[in-house]
């Protein structure tokens, strides 16, 4: 257990991507200090949609360019045969990567939402609780976002893994649109469908608390429990299917 993941903090550490995103994290850092110079009067919507923003992004891209890569890379340079060859099951294999991969979303976010709510307190902004739990729900959306890709990229080629999982993330978010334009057509059937295909999507728009901050606050405790309740078991649903599917895959030597 220990090997895989060592073998997966050397492929984090080597892969080009993580380079990239560091670099681009720090322009945008840099970015959001002079936005901070240059706001005037009640900035206070702009650095935390701004900094809530980023920190989503930058989970998003991390997710899907950093571990959509490693199990192929894996496949590709025949390493995964290695692996497998020892006494682990297939199962422990997937898991492993997973909670190991879970560690760095974590870490990234966490030290994010550090830096954040540092920029917050030098600003001398109030933190709502909404804040804190849009950074919850942050990581939570990366979660799925991760079993997502998991699952994914288990039957289907890198690109399009990415392509498909960029396509839940945004109609996830947009489904209250979906759900408007089928009441406007009047017919059952596509309610009714539209409404039963929702549950196939994670819950991404019931997570985007991060556009109500200080426009609305009345949530009730549940509205949280429910959704956090509903996140955990939705990726370790995805996961449940994802080790099904890995251990019955072939790999061709």
């Amino acid at each position: 257990m220990f090997n895989i993941a060592i073998n997966t903090f050397r492929e984090i550490v080597r892969n080009r991507f993580l380079y990239l995103i560091l670099f681009f994290a720090a322009i945008f850092i840099f970015f959001s200090i002079l936005l901070w110079k240059l706001t005037i009067g009640d900035d206070q919507k702009v650095i935390v949609d701004f900094w809530l923003a980023m920190i989503e992004i930058f989970g998003l891209v991390w997710v899907l360019f950093v571990w959509s890569q490693l199990l192929f890379k894996e496949v590709e340079w025949k390493t995964i045969f290695l692996i497998l060859s020892k006494p682990i099951r297939r199962y422990e294999f997937i898991l492993w990567k997973f909670i190991w991969f879970t560690w760095t979303i974590l870490l990234i976010t966490f030290l994010q939402s550090l830096l954040f709510i540092t920029v917050l307190f030098l600003k001398w902004i109030s933190i709502d609780y909404l804040i804190v739990w849009s950074l919850v729900f942050t990581f939570f959306k990366l979660e799925i976002l991760l079993a997502l890709v998991f699952f994914l990229s288990t039957f289907m080629s890198n690109i399009l893994t990415i392509l498909v999982a960029l396509m839940v993330y945004f109609l996830s978010h947009n489904f209250s649109l979906l759900l408007d334009i089928a009441n406007r057509t009047k017919n059952e059937v596509i309610i009714y469908f539209t409404q039963w295909l929702q549950l196939l999507f994670p819950p991404f728009e019931a997570l985007n608390t991060k556009d109500v901050i200080w426009s609305f606050s009345n949530f009730s405790f549940n509205f949280f429990v429910f959704n956090t309740f509903y996140s955990v078991v939705y990726f370790w649903f995805i996961l449940f299917f994802t080790v099904i599917i890995f251990s019955k895959k072939k790999f061709e030597n």
